[in-house]
Formats: structure tokens, sequence, C-alpha cells
């Protein structure tokens, strides 16, 4: 497994922050992709914040004509 993909990991939880109810591993890759999914015991929606590199941001805005 590559380094980076360990440390993507450890941002992902393992349990539902809300109501502590334990995630299946399916679920985690889902929010590791998705960055986003809903407890099935309590309805809670988790999010994952994400980081743009600086560089992304700057392709992000030109694809969408805010840049020249």
């Amino acid at each position: 497994m590559a380094p980076q993909d360990s440390t993507k990991r450890e941002n992902i939880p393992d349990a539902c922050p809300h109501c502590g109810f334990k995630l299946t591993p399916w679920q985690q890759v889902l929010l590791g992709v998705d960055r986003a999914l809903v407890c099935k015991n309590c309805w809670y929606r988790i999010l994952l914040d994400i980081e743009i590199p600086e560089e992304n941001k700057s392709d992000f805005k030109k694809s969408k004509g805010e840049e020249k």
C-alpha cells in the first residue's frame, strides 16, 4: 500500500461521530470516495472536509472561466 493511501485512511472515521455506531468497511470506503455518508443508525450526515491544493484551485478557476 502506498504511503499516500495510509494517510487518507487515517482521516476516515471508523464510527459515526454523532452516535458512535460502527461503520462497516464498505461504508468507510464509500466515505473515503464520496466524502459524505448518512449513518444508518441515527441518520446523521457525515461529511469529510477536503483541502484543495493551491495549484488545483487555480486550474479549477481557469476551467470555470473565473480567472484569465
